[in-house]
């Protein structure tokens, strides 16, 4: 099995893609925009994907957050709130906004689950810090550390009562960064106090079953690679000092931060530990590259694999009870909305 997560070219696989998926047997696959058109497609890709591979239990993962990161969209699917709105409930009734998060994240996970996706890239567990790029934003749940971690539970929780495993991102925090990661380097030079706050909530959640690492370059750690391609960041600041021990895959690897060819950037990842190469774009020179590059996956990363496997639940969805979970999450939201307008109005809700 190859180490990697690959991307779809289209709505369907095209007979390159078919072969080559069937001869390399990737780890699994990321799902984008130009995947989706409507519920029976989206269904139909993915269990070609599930018949092709000969594995019931397959990683198909996608980045479905709310708000601006959401490759499934109105009108076919319903529209979910930012990580904001819950920030902004927490501010007057904590329990409420938790209960809201988790129920958001069960009704967005029972769309994922219909559409036969076992995995989301999400939460962002990003401490949110002033004056940082927008990369972030709003996808944040907050600039307090222990607050992003409560709603970053009750996120992973939702989606695992859907049957989708939670991706923990962006490791070891994306919320200094003044850049953004899919354009350029950021350089975060944050002492290593300073930098126990971004830490705080990985480390409370550092049970979750996968992770996700960041392009970012951390100058008390490792001044001269970033995170994802570091064996320092990777060894002591991810698997030790934040006590992360499920399955690690990294950021896209075509995002401008890294340097070199693709495949070169997957070698240099894997090298450095994380146990799978996200390689996001279709692009058949790149997966090719890669398969060629990069070993078969080892026995610790394998290991991991399989147990984020075992969290992730049959393909399968409940209209009924992803709105009863919609409802109770824009009742829990109103009580803020005079604040900020974070509910969804009932057109959205069952969109």
């Amino acid at each position: 099995m190859i180490p990697a997560i690959f991307g779809l070219a289209g709505l369907s696989l095209s007979a390159d893609e078919r072969a080559f998926f069937r001869d390399a047997d990737p780890a699994g696959y990321i799902l984008f925009g130009r995947n989706v058109e409507s519920r029976a497609q989206l269904r139909a890709l993915t269990d070609e994907l599930r018949s092709l591979q000969g594995r019931d239990q397959l990683f198909i993962c996608i980045d479905q957050e709310g708000g601006r990161v959401a490759r499934m969209k109105p009108p076919v699917w319903q529209p979910y709130p930012t990580g904001e709105a819950f920030d902004r409930l927490y501010d007057l009734a904590p329990a409420s906004a938790i209960e809201a998060a988790r129920c958001n994240a069960e009704a967005l996970g029972l769309d994922l689950a219909e559409a036969g996706i076992s995995a989301d890239c999400w939460p962002s567990l990003d401490v949110r810090q002033p004056g940082a790029h927008d990369v972030i934003g709003d996808r944040a749940f907050g600039a307090e550390p222990m607050r992003v971690a409560a709603l970053g539970r009750a996120v992973l929780d939702g989606l695992a009562r859907a049957g989708v495993a939670g991706v923990i991102k962006h490791m070891p925090g994306h919320g200094r960064a003044m850049a953004d990661s899919h354009k350029e380097l950021p350089t975060v030079t944050a002492s290593e106090a300073e930098l126990e706050s971004d830490l705080a909530p990985f480390r409370t959640l550092a049970h979750a079953p996968v992770g996700m690492t960041g392009h970012i370059r951390f100058t008390a750690w490792d001044d001269a690679r970033p995170a994802t391609q570091s064996p320092f960041v990777i060894e002591e600041i991810i698997r030790c000092r934040i006590g992360f021990g499920g399955l690690l895959l990294t950021d896209d690897l075509d995002m401008a931060a890294l340097e070199g060819p693709v495949p070169e950037r997957a070698a240099r990842a894997l090298a450095a530990g994380c146990d799978l190469a996200l390689n996001c774009w279709a692009r058949m020179d790149d997966m090719a590259g890669i398969a060629r590059l990069c070993p078969d996956m080892g026995e610790g990363a394998a290991q991991r694999l399989d147990a984020a496997l075992a969290v992730m639940g049959a393909p399968g969805g409940d209209t009924d009870r992803r709105l009863a979970m919609a409802e109770k999450r824009d009742a829990l939201l109103a009580l803020a909305a005079a604040d900020g307008g974070a509910g969804l109005s009932d057109a959205e809700r069952r969109a």
